[in-house]
């Protein structure tokens, strides 16, 4: 029994295996679509380790204002109560929360502020400064629940889950590595006064936060290593994607071909059209021919109306013999023309002497001098 089969089903995607890396358009493409290689932990580590700086060196500015806070609403109630039930109506509750919470945001401001530049500023120095709104546009292919399962059963999904599992196992020894030593500072809370304590326990919450935030950078700056090798193993192409973009780019050179060849032929129709017109075609004799006008009133210097090799060197001699055009033999001057002066172009300086003799030459055989 024969079975019919087709190899194509064995290629990976469009041309085989993935093995070409990223061109520069298709990583701006990808870049466009806000697919850069950077790491979410990067901007996560600084931002922890900023705000526990933060709160380490102004905390102690903060919990005075907090007090300040406290002490005002509490001051404020009775004024709120009404003085015949001894109740706070609702809208006066309402008024003294929204005071407390503009003053908490007040105060927790410069924190939140610094957060949010420490991840701006750690994006922008992982992937620069190129912002898209691509990745917030609806796709229907985000609900395909095909891709779900693929995305939940991946490589990249195993890996998130092992970084998950560092992180947590990391921080867990960290705590229990610091605070091991801290344990009896909680029975001296009875012998001291609430500030005191609101103290140890910021100092030691900080302190705490730096050590775990500065073990998480280090997570930080292996997952970012991570992130650039995959983006850049992702980015790959196949090769045929690399033939198909460069078609696009540069054109399918099967058509740039054709056209350049089409505009050969336009090329040549207007040389041969032009060609009566010359006054002589100095030759090689066999293999060049270059045909030479010169009109006083067109151009200062002689100019090249055609040129051709072999084939269109013998097709010129035969348009320059229908035309009763006088053809030179000068091997040195044929070559000449023919390597350095283009079709319309004036010959150069160098060759005015010869030339000159070569056109007295025909014009004292027309009579002409």
């Amino acid at each position: 029994m024969i079975l019919a089969y087709n190899l194509q089903f064995f290629a990976d995607g469009q041309g085989g295996e993935k093995t070409e890396e990223a061109t520069s358009k298709k990583l701006s493409d990808a870049r466009k679509e806000g697919q850069v290689a950077k790491s979410r932990e990067i901007a996560n580590g600084f931002c922890l380790l900023a705000v526990f700086l933060v709160l380490r060196l102004w905390a102690g500015n903060m919990g005075t204002q907090f007090m300040g806070v406290f002490q005002s609403i509490y001051g404020r109630i009775p004024e709120a109560v009404t003085f015949w039930h001894g109740e706070m109506p609702e809208q006066n509750m309402i008024a003294i929360f929204r005071q407390m919470m503009v003053d908490v945001v007040i105060i927790m401001l410069p924190v939140l502020l610094i957060g949010l530049a420490i991840s701006f500023l750690s994006d922008v120095v992982q992937v620069g400064w190129k912002p898209t709104g691509k990745p917030l546009t609806p796709k229907m292919s985000k609900l395909n629940p095909i891709s779900g399962f693929k995305k939940i059963f991946s490589v990249n999904s195993v890996m998130e889950l092992i970084k998950s599992i560092a992180k947590i196992g990391l921080i867990a020894y960290i705590c229990y590595n610091y605070l091991r030593d801290k344990w009896p500072i909680l029975f001296e809370f009875y012998g001291m006064s609430l500030m005191q304590s609101l103290q140890v326990i910021l100092r030691t919450v900080t302190d705490l936060g730096i050590r775990i935030s500065l073990f998480y950078m280090v997570i930080s700056f292996a997952d970012l290593a991570y992130q650039r090798i995959k983006f850049k193993r992702d980015m790959r192409m196949t090769k045929q994607e690399v033939k198909d973009e460069y078609k696009q780019q540069e054109g399918d050179p099967h058509i740039k071909s054709k056209i350049r060849q089409k505009m050969q032929e336009a090329s040549r129709r207007r040389m041969m059209q032009a060609l009566p017109q010359a006054d002589v075609v100095i030759t090689n004799p066999t293999h060049f021919a270059v045909a030479i006008k010169y009109d006083p009133q067109v151009a200062d210097a002689p100019l090249v109306i055609a040129k051709g090799e072999d084939y269109m060197a013998a097709r010129i001699k035969e348009v320059a013999k229908e035309n009763h055009i006088e053809i030179v033999e000068n091997k040195p001057l044929a070559r000449m023309l023919y390597a350095n002066v283009d079709v319309g172009q004036a010959i150069p300086p160098e060759l005015y002497q010869a030339v000159a003799e070569v056109l007295a030459f025909v014009y004292h055989l027309q009579g002409k001098v």
